[in-house]
C-alpha cells in the first residue's frame, strides 16, 4: 500500500504565522511620562539644541538604553492599549527623540520600570495625559 506524503495542517498555519511576524519589526513596550526640567539630559547636558521642536522626545528605559547609545535615536511611537478603556488617541503614531536616560532624568517619570519616558507633550499627542502609563508599539 501507498501513501502519497501530506503535510500536517499545523505546518500551513506555522509557516503562515512565521511570515506574517517576521514582516513586522515593531516591538511592544510600556510608556510613562516626565515634565520638565528636562535639563540637563544624560545625552547632551545642558545643550537645548537636542530638544526636537515638535517637543516630542523621550527618556530611554534600561531596556532601550543601550549604555548610552540610544541618544539621538528615533521612534514611531503609538499607543496599543491602557489599564483605563478609551485612554490612547486611536490611530495616533509619533515620532519621538531620544534625549535622556529615564533612570538618571532630573524629573522622574511617572512610573518606575518603563520602555521609555515621554515628554507631556509627547504623551499627550498618544494618549489622555492624565494617565500614569500606557502600553505602546515602537519602531526605530
Amino acid at each position: 500500500m501507498s501513501t502519497s506524503p501530506s503535510s500536517p495542517p499545523w505546518l500551513f498555519l506555522f509557516l503562515f504565522l512565521s511570515a506574517l511576524f517576521r514582516s513586522s519589526q515593531a516591538d511592544v513596550g510600556s510608556a510613562a511620562h516626565y515634565s520638565p526640567p528636562y535639563l540637563p539630559t544624560a545625552c547632551r547636558g545642558s545643550d537645548p539644541s537636542q530638544f526636537p521642536s515638535s517637543n516630542l522626545f523621550g527618556s530611554a528605559g534600561e531596556g532601550i538604553w543601550d549604555n548610552g547609545a540610544a541618544c539621538g535615536r528615533q521612534y514611531l511611537v503609538r499607543c496599543i492599549s491602557a489599564p483605563v478603556l478609551g485612554t490612547c488617541v486611536p490611530g495616533k503614531t509619533i515620532q519621538i527623540r531620544i534625549v535622556d536616560r529615564a533612570l538618571s532624568s532630573v524629573s522622574r517619570p511617572s512610573r518606575k520600570d518603563t520602555t521609555m519616558a515621554l515628554s507631556t507633550t509627547a504623551f499627550a499627542a498618544i494618549a489622555n495625559s492624565s494617565a500614569k502609563f500606557v502600553n505602546i508599539e515602537f519602531q526605530q
